[in-house]
């Protein structure tokens, strides 16, 4: 499972048709006083076919909600997200993006540009970190469409809409890392290349709510290394805590539906939310 922590901290672009797969993850519940109370559903952003997550709990935390919260609110606008994209990740005098890589990475590289059908050439003014980026999607496998937190919205329509980040400023994370980081953010890419479009080791996890092998995935690869890893996930789980700490005050009872590697470990929502004080009990 070297890809896992790549799947779950990046986005993952192609295409598949499948029956839907039954699955069980993990939701909380947390409350605080005055009756304050709010729900965790960690999601996966990409899946080889529609999932089926329903169930009893979750189904009815989404009813009792006010509202939901997401990472970013028009995920399936493809065509907003490859704007965002754009916006961000050119920058004139670049170097060519062999010399950016170490010397035992660049046959990988070239291997995995010709797989994509990009030439060396191409990304001269592409950032380190969006050339990581586009290399880290597959070429077969995941398909984003059947990704739970699209579901969610879907499921969760008419109810307000809290957006967390949003694409421009998800996109800004990586974008603001020093290219030192960006560099080893790209080799992690290309020390998982081969493995990257077999991702259902990942989904299969998820699926079964399994957070502890969640949580050793997420301490390997690009976010074992403590800078990305605090860049990535610890800072915005922070922020994120806090935000939901004011919903929560404010009464609006928030189903809030993150990408699950947020949830886990000392640095995750459950254990910052506990750590504010929230009683945060499993229910699935």
């Amino acid at each position: 499972m070297r890809a896992s922590a790549l799947g779950f901290a990046l986005l993952l672009i192609a295409a598949c048709t499948q029956a839907p797969l039954p699955a069980e993850p993990a939701i909380w519940h947390v409350t605080g006083n005055d009756a304050q109370e709010a729900w965790l559903f960690g999601t996966i952003h990409a899946a080889p076919a529609p999932l089926a997550w329903h169930s009893a709990a979750i189904d009815t935390a989404l009813s009792r909600s006010r509202e939901v919260m997401v990472e970013v609110a028009n995920i399936a606008d493809d065509a907003a997200v490859a704007r965002a994209f754009a916006a961000l990740s050119h920058s004139p005098g670049l170097p060519p993006v062999e010399q950016r890589v170490a010397p035992a990475q660049r046959q990988a590289l070239l291997a995995m540009l010709a797989v994509r059908g990009i030439k060396p050439d191409d990304l001269r003014d592409v950032e380190t970190w969006a050339v990581a980026l586009t290399l880290a999607r597959p070429t077969s496998g995941s398909d984003p469409g059947n990704g739970v937190d699209r579901a969610v919205l879907a499921a969760a329509a008419g109810k307000p809409v809290v957006e967390l980040e949003g694409a421009s400023a998800q996109l800004a994370i990586f974008d603001r890392l020093p290219e030192a980081d960006q560099r080893d953010l790209l080799g992690f890419v290309l020390a998982d290349a081969g493995a990257m479009d077999d991702d259902a080791d990942l989904v299969d996890v998820w699926r079964k709510g399994d957070i502890s092998r969640i949580d050793a995935e997420t301490r390997t690869g690009l976010l074992g290394a403590p800078r990305l890893r605090e860049a990535l996930l610890t800072a915005r789980n922070r922020r994120w805590t806090a935000r939901i700490g004011q919903e929560m005050r404010a009464g609006r009872r928030p189903f809030v539906a993150v990408g699950a590697a947020h949830m886990t470990g000392r640095d995750g929502l459950v254990a910052m939310l506990q750590h504010a004080g929230y009683k945060v009990t499993r229910l699935q």
